[in-house]
């Protein structure tokens, strides 16, 4: 099947990987099939929106039957490029830095922290998970040339001048755990994470949309 995935709404594709996370506990346990409604109680995401992204992708499921998992499985598998390992960069080994390099996506095959950068001397040289820790002096003479992807967490005044040494090393996509809203030219992906935002958030939907 060819598919334009240019054509597919950001929301969907955000979804994918939720997906897959579950199709792959289902092949697990050995269920061989899964209908919407079971898959909208595990990731909750309700039916209507599920049939609607999967509609997306062409005749996924049969109705009366459901979606089969082991198609499911590998038609996301070649979708989201998981038999390719992304390789990425850590910009920041502070604590929460260390906990990305102690858990370095375990779960998440195809996505591997290769390299670390800080300024702090006493974890320059260390290995911290497997994961070596340079100096950020040296970033653009040991960044590895097959990184793409950088995860930033680094004191907010850094964020800026620390994302343009990235672009002009060839970083195509960056997750920014700075509450800085850094500027890429426009080939350049960014995820903002403000994990002070998204908690001020939760408390406000839990004070005022307690029901839901």
């Amino acid at each position: 099947m060819n598919l334009d995935q240019s054509k597919i709404p950001q929301a969907t594709a955000k979804r994918l990987p939720l997906y897959y996370r579950f199709l792959k506990n289902l092949h697990a346990s050995g269920k061989q099939r899964v209908s919407s409604a079971e898959l909208s109680e595990a990731v909750k995401v309700d039916s209507a929106t599920i049939r609607r992204d999967f509609s997306y992708f062409g005749a996924l499921g049969k109705k009366g039957y459901g979606y089969n998992v082991d198609y499911l499985l590998t038609f996301f598998r070649k979708t989201l490029d998981q038999d390719e390992i992304t390789k990425v960069t850590l910009i920041g080994v502070g604590n929460l830095g260390t906990a990305f390099l102690h858990y370095n996506f375990s779960k998440n095959n195809n996505t591997k922290i290769e390299i670390a950068f800080d300024v702090d001397y006493n974890k320059v040289g260390s290995d911290i998970g497997g994961v070596s820790v340079c100096h950020l002096d040296d970033l653009e003479k040991e960044l590895p040339e097959d990184v793409t992807v950088a995860i930033l967490t680094v004191p907010v005044g850094a964020a800026q001048s620390i994302t343009d040494r990235l672009v002009s090393r060839g970083i195509k996509g960056i997750l920014n755990f700075t509450p800085a809203r850094i500027n890429v030219p426009d080939d350049i992906r960014v995820h903002h994470i403000d994990l002070a935002v998204e908690l001020q958030s939760l408390v406000y939907f839990l004070k005022h949309y307690p029901s839901e």
